[in-house]
């Protein structure tokens, strides 16, 4: 009987693992191909969202809240005070050398995406409940964000998976303030993130080029590669 459950346990997950793998190798953040004409549905957003609770959380607090703006007034002075954060985004693209066409590319659909934010059919902002201490030490910077990162990413994963795209963006946390005024966002919940979200102009995306693993991935101890 011990034999059978440990063969049990060695099978593999019933997954189509070409799908899986695609899905988690293309799943890209999107700017210039999220479709601006087409409305989101309500009912996709929960579906997505819904499933973005499955994912990790610190000491299973659940402690991820999302407030979804799909009100054009809303969405357009949200796009006003996100686009006042496009001078680093300019300053940062300066820097990049002509000979870095990809990286150029993504400050360019960056600064796109903030002329064009108020037009995405809807803004996701992602949250935590709960302040994080005023001496944010390592270890609590890891414990809030990463009870929130994993459900975001989820929640990519999901939107992909039925022709929608979305990308992480931050700027908007340089006037955190007036987004809480704007959104009634109580004074205990921290903002982490706003996703534009829309379905996408075509579903063909590939893969990004990477560095090969052996270059980033270390074994037993900084700097040792894998023998």
């Amino acid at each position: 009987m011990r034999g059978v459950v440990v063969d049990a346990l060695a099978m593999p997950a019933d997954f189509d693992l070409a799908t899986v793998d695609r899905l988690l190798s293309t799943t890209r953040a999107v700017r210039r191909r999220l479709d601006l004409s087409r409305p989101v549905e309500p009912q996709v957003l929960r579906d997505c969202l819904e499933l973005s609770q499955q994912a990790p959380t610190g000491s299973n607090q659940q402690t991820w809240r999302w407030l979804v703006v799909t009100d054009a007034e809303r969405r357009r002075r949200l796009g006003a005070i996100y686009g006042r954060g496009l001078a680093p985004i300019r300053a940062r693209a300066a820097q990049v050398p002509e000979s870095d066409a990809q990286t150029r590319r993504v400050y360019e659909s960056a600064e796109w995406l903030a002329e064009h934010l108020a037009a995405v059919p809807a803004h996701v902002l992602a949250c935590v409940e709960g302040r994080p201490p005023e001496k944010f030490v390592p270890i609590s910077c890891s414990t809030v964000y990463g009870s929130i990162f994993p459900a975001v990413w989820s929640f990519q994963l999901a939107l992909r998976s039925r022709g929608l795209g979305s990308v992480l963006t931050t700027l908007h946390l340089l006037y955190e303030e007036e987004v809480r005024e704007l959104l009634a966002i109580p004074r205990d919940v921290l903002q982490v993130a706003l996703l534009p979200v829309a379905y996408t102009v075509g579903t063909d995306f590939n893969p990004a080029p990477r560095p090969p693993v052996e270059r980033i991935v270390f074994w037993e101890q900084w700097g040792r590669a894998k023998k």
